[in-house]
């Protein structure tokens, strides 16, 4: 026999049960994706833009999506792999230096360009939303590009010879991370050697680069200061180009998203996001820069005619690259990409 407070027990537990369940299944990841990258989990990049931005992405959807991150090439491969591997599903979201693959994104390299890039990410970072449809979408048909940036600019970061004009350079080895550092450490006389940015201690402990084409920021994750005597660049964070990234998801993963998913990363991902990636840039730069300084390194700010030496003798990278280029107008990118950038200057 049962009676009436088992029934009443069993009644409850049995009115309750569902509304527990609800609570189970809001914490059950609709979608779960697997982002990743090069850089270590120390890195400005995965601590203060990538983490951030993903966990908004959780919070927004209210637990419906989950990103875990994978630094380091800690799902396999090698960092000039990782555009295959989103595009060909075997991970969700890549963030990738577009370099690393040649030839891909021609494009997008016109914002890379000594003379093109000076020193504005956040113009840079806008610019290339404002010029993403009509310039550089068809290098992306194979995924879903959710934003792109740039980094502070290539400096140049020497182990033994200070630098103070081309004609310093001429002789050295020196590691560029694609195409554009190609043509910009040929235009200086030096010889480019690429790779990607986790090679470069060694590379430079062994004598195999004799310095590097590259922003303060990756000097405290990479401990560079500790195989580097100099951090040269011009006046007022001026650089000799800069490099692209883009963040990006398979096709298939998002097309298969439901739109109010899709509208959460396209509101994590606009203007406001690009301003606040290129103040996360900027600030790990400076603290690069200060913890090669703290730890006994020389800061090398170029003079103004200084640096016109450089951009003189790197002017011509701008139309040999035009000159390369086919399948689209190389001149109009370069010109609506400085045009649009003085608009969106900060």
């Amino acid at each position: 026999m049962i009676n009436r407070r088992q029934i009443l027990v069993g009644g409850a537990a049995i009115v309750a049960t569902p509304a527990y369940l609800r609570k189970a299944w809001a914490q059950t990841p609709e979608v779960e994706l697997k982002l990743h990258h090069f850089l270590g989990p120390k890195a400005p990049a995965h601590s203060k833009m990538l983490e951030p931005w993903a966990q908004r992405i959780q919070d927004q959807s209210e637990g419906r999506v989950k990103i875990e991150l994978y630094p380091a090439m800690s799902l396999g491969g090698s960092p000039p792999q990782l555009f295959r591997q989103v595009a060909e599903g075997v991970v969700d979201i890549v963030w990738t230096v577009n370099g690393y693959t040649p030839g891909l994104f021609p494009r997008s390299e016109a914002f890379e360009l000594p003379t093109v890039f000076t020193n504005d990410l956040s113009a840079a970072n806008l610019a290339m939303r404002d010029m993403f449809d009509e310039y550089l979408s068809p290098d992306f048909a194979d995924v879903k590009v959710l934003f792109m940036h740039v980094h502070a600019g290539q400096a140049l970061q020497m182990a033994e010879k200070l630098v103070r004009s081309p004609d310093d350079t001429k002789g050295l080895k020196l590691r560029v991370p694609g195409p554009t550092g190609n043509a910009v450490v040929e235009a200086m006389g030096a010889t480019p050697v690429t790779m990607p940015v986790p090679d470069l201690p060694q590379a430079l402990s062994t004598n195999a680069v004799d310095g590097a084409l590259i922003p303060w920021e990756i000097i405290p994750p990479l401990q560079l200061f500790e195989s580097t005597k100099y951090q040269i660049e011009g006046p007022d964070n001026n650089r000799f180009g800069t490099t692209t990234f883009q963040v990006s998801m398979n096709k298939s993963r998002w097309d298969g998203l439901p739109d109010d998913l899709q509208q959460i990363f396209a509101d994590n991902s606009g203007e406001d996001w690009l301003r606040e990636v290129a103040d996360i840039w900027r600030g790990a730069d400076d603290f690069g820069i200060k913890m090669a300084v703290d730890n006994g390194n020389e800061h090398i700010v170029l003079s103004d005619a200084e640096m016109a030496a450089f951009n003189t003798v790197l002017a011509p990278v701008v139309d040999q690259w035009v000159g390369q280029q086919s399948g689209f107008d190389a001149a109009a990118l370069v010109a609506a990409a400085r045009q649009t950038m003085a608009a969106r200057q900060s």
